[in-house]
């Protein structure tokens, strides 16, 4: 199923697939919509002080938006509260070259525990999750979910193999079942599992009851760096 992963990364709408509607249909896109708006106005200050603390650290971007790919293959930019130095890549490629273990954990699981690109104030909006809450924005745009699998980027497709065509039915999630059961702390392979699981059995109740599950998860910090 590599085929499929390499038409998502063009783009399925580019390249003549009809793919189909979304999981959930309008019930799912209604609960995203009411949600986010409840959530963007309930956090609003909160909002406004993670954005003042951000430009306060080093006076740079308040937000980053970073290609992921979306339903479909759609790209999209995924926004979030800026938590790395501005001159990211350069400080990473130089990381890795000089820690080879730090460089397999980097192929293994596209992240690393001590990330040196993250700032101090980007390691407690990461450990809280609070560098995600732009994303409400991504929802009501239609390019995100409430709930959903973590969006990727297009190398990491490559890694879902035949399960990246269950990926490709739903919204990426700002919330989902690998962030409420454990996150960094299972196996690719297990995450690529929940996303499946997911979109094979979605109900709005499981919709509901992840994103309850998400509030002791990040309260907890579970698996979060």
């Amino acid at each position: 199923m590599r085929d499929v992963a390499k038409s998502a990364n063009a783009g399925f709408s580019q390249v003549g697939i009809d793919f189909p509607p979304p999981i959930g249909g309008l019930l799912k896109r209604s609960f995203d919509i009411v949600g986010s708006v409840a959530g963007l106005v309930l956090l609003s200050p909160l909002f406004l002080m993670v954005a003042l603390l951000v430009k306060l650290s080093d006076n740079g971007p308040i937000f980053y938006g970073h290609k992921r790919i979306g339903r479909g293959g759609r790209i999209f930019s995924c926004l979030k509260f800026r938590t790395m130095v501005t001159d990211g890549e350069r400080v990473l490629n130089a990381y890795l070259a000089a820690n080879p273990e730090a460089n397999a954990e980097w192929i293994a699981t596209r992240k690393l525990k001590n990330d040196p690109r993250v700032t101090r104030v980007g390691q407690v909006l990461r450990k809280l999750s609070l560098d995600e809450l732009p994303q409400i924005l991504n929802i009501l745009q239609g390019d995100m979910s409430l709930v959903g699998p973590r969006p990727v980027v297009r190398d990491e497709l490559e890694i879902y193999g035949s399960a990246a065509v269950y990926y490709l039915k739903s919204r990426p999630g700002l919330t989902g079942l690998w962030q409420v059961s454990g996150r960094n702390d299972v196996s690719y392979d297990t995450r690529v599992a929940f996303d499946r699981h997911y979109v094979e059995n979605w109900s709005l109740f499981e919709d509901i009851r992840i994103i309850f599950k998400t509030v002791p998860a990040v309260w907890m910090s579970r698996g979060s760096y």
